[in-house]
């Protein structure tokens, strides 16, 4: 978490939100959290990488772990970062993607963009997606699924590469794709995206008009059913969303009236998606619960992959504090913070 590792074995499971003593004299502009590592972008453009370094996620060129963060060094002039399981991403200031770590899922290819070395399976350092030529500039993001890599370019244009599971690359049922390839069927909408996101075997991309689209496991693409080719999603089609968030089998959606909407979360009984400790919707639906509190379009929702829904009520948040009913229906996991200047957050499987 950034923090040193401690040598108290007996030391409490939960950690409360601690301040890094390293990055005091540097204003973070984003982060990024995956399965056991953390990415920090800086306002100098800086990447700096913490945690479990075993499958070279970190980009050091070893596979240490770092309790403190580490500047990337092979890598300048950053725009933006994301962080998968095994694996980590950069753009930087020219639109070129570069990758590292692994890919750790058996039933896959790579999803770094490139072949690995079949010796190791493991990139160690920030290595250039070549695929992409250099009218094809990442602009807009990217994010890694469960086998599977989503990217989109400042024109719009949309690829995927990695493990098709489940339709997951918006292609088809069976295909592997090592090299970015374009989804076809997102470019002919002649839509602009600006947001991508990427879950276990699913799908999300919006659109700047606040349209959402979605494909792969019927759980979370928003259609009910598996569903191998991006599709509108219909249940939102009458509100504007700005912003898409997924983990896992889950997803949520901000609308511009500041209503959530939440949906999948598999057959798991634990599931916490706001409509009930068992209620596992397959569609968008609105969380009754926050009537009354507007969800601002920030990151003020995140989900973690145990598939529970996140929520930090704070000032740079929610422009209300919940109404008194939200706070009698709150669900274990959900907290009410103090206003707090809070503005990014992640959440990994054991680390936010």
């Amino acid at each position: 978490m950034g923090h040193d590792w401690g040598s108290d074995a007996g030391a409490p499971a939960f950690v409360p939100p601690t301040l890094m003593s390293s990055m005091q004299d540097k204003r973070i502009v984003s982060i990024a959290t995956g399965g056991g590592h953390c990415l920090a972008l800086s306002a100098e453009r800086e990447v700096y990488s913490w945690g479990d370094g075993t499958h070279g996620s970190l980009g050091h060129a070893d596979r240490s772990a770092t309790a403190g963060p580490r500047r990337i060094e092979a890598l300048e002039r950053v725009e933006s970062i994301a962080a998968g399981i095994s694996k980590s991403a950069a753009v930087d200031d020219r639109g070129r993607l570069f990758t590292w770590g692994h890919a750790v899922w058996p039933e896959g290819p790579s999803d770094l963009g490139y072949e690995l070395d079949q010796a190791t399976e493991l990139q160690l350092t920030p290595k250039r997606v070549d695929a992409l030529s250099e009218d094809c500039e990442v602009g807009v993001g990217v994010a890694f699924g469960r086998g599977f890599t989503l990217a989109v370019t400042d024109a719009g244009a949309f690829f995927s590469f990695g493990s098709s599971r489940c339709g997951a690359l918006g292609h088809d049922w069976s295909m592997i794709e090592v090299l970015p390839r374009r989804i076809e069927a997102l470019t002919e909408t002649g839509r602009r995206f600006v947001v991508v996101a990427a879950g276990a075997f699913h799908s999300l991309a919006l659109t700047e008009e606040g349209h959402v689209y979605g494909w792969g496991h019927e759980y979370a693409n928003g259609h009910g059913q598996n569903q191998p080719t991006s599709q509108l999603v219909t249940a939102l089609a009458g509100v504007r969303v700005l912003l898409v968030y997924v983990r896992g089998l889950s997803s949520c959606a901000v609308t511009e009236k500041g209503e959530l909407y939440t949906w999948g979360g598999g057959d798991l009984k634990s599931c916490n998606l706001g409509h009930g400790v068992a209620a596992a919707p397959k569609t968008p639906t609105r969380v009754e619960a926050l009537h009354g509190v507007k969800v601002r379009r920030r990151r003020s929702v995140a989900l973690t992959h145990s598939w529970q829904m996140r929520t930090a009520w704070c000032g740079a948040s929610a422009s209300a504090r919940p109404s008194a009913s939200a706070r009698r229906t709150r669900r274990p996991g959900t907290s009410w913070c103090s206003p707090l200047r809070s503005r990014i957050y992640g959440c990994g499987p054991f680390h936010k």
